[in-house]
């Protein structure tokens, strides 16, 4: 079964809707942009999120120090890394690490010291996809996500073409930029379907 990441939360509502269509995964952002929140704010929604699901905090280019802070003070139970941060720095962070790779179009091979891979769309929270077409899965030997411009209607698509370890939506979730509590449950309902 596809496991399912609802990211960018920030509200009780839309946390707590992920967690009645039974999310495996929520997501805090922590860098720049219109879904950041602080790590105060995360802790106080992390007290919704029963036991089971799992807490990601996502950050882009963070510094080691910003990122063991938050794993302690929200707690989180994994990091999500966009941009710069040594792969060396994974096996000081006490939880287990999801690598976000933009692809851009061009065949590659993929491999990364995290425990998980995640591929997204060049500009992450876009709400587009990436060239599907452009990621070969057949070399990459470690549990991936899938993103960028998921929605309820193509993630059936994602999962058919990718077969991935899970599926992460953000703005494929949202009406006129906030989360949408119908959409954060039509989402994840067809997938577990």
């Amino acid at each position: 079964m596809t496991k399912v990441k609802i990211c960018g939360l920030s509200t009780p509502e839309s946390v707590l809707a992920a967690v009645r269509s039974k999310a495996d995964y929520i997501g805090f952002v922590f860098a720049p942009s219109r879904r950041e929140i602080s790590f105060g704010q995360a802790a106080e929604l992390a007290r919704l999120i029963p036991e089971g699901i799992q807490k990601v905090g996502v950050f882009v280019s963070p510094s080691l120090e910003t990122v063991q802070k938050a794993v302690c003070q929200v707690p989180l139970d994994l990091v999500q890394i966009h941009g710069d941060f040594a792969e060396d720095l994974f096996e000081q962070l006490p939880v287990p690490v999801i690598k976000a790779i933009h692809i851009k179009n061009q065949r590659s091979r993929y491999s990364s010291k995290a425990d998980f891979l995640l591929f997204d769309a060049p500009v992450a929270g876009s709400g587009k996809t990436f060239d599907w077409q452009a990621l070969d899965k057949s070399h990459i030997s470690q549990d991936f996500f899938i993103a960028g411009g998921l929605t309820a209607d193509n993630v059936l698509a994602a999962i058919e073409a990718f077969s991935p370890y899970a599926v992460d939506v953000s703005s494929g979730v949202e009406t006129d930029g906030q989360k949408d509590v119908a959409k954060i449950t039509t989402f994840i309902e067809r997938v577990k379907a």
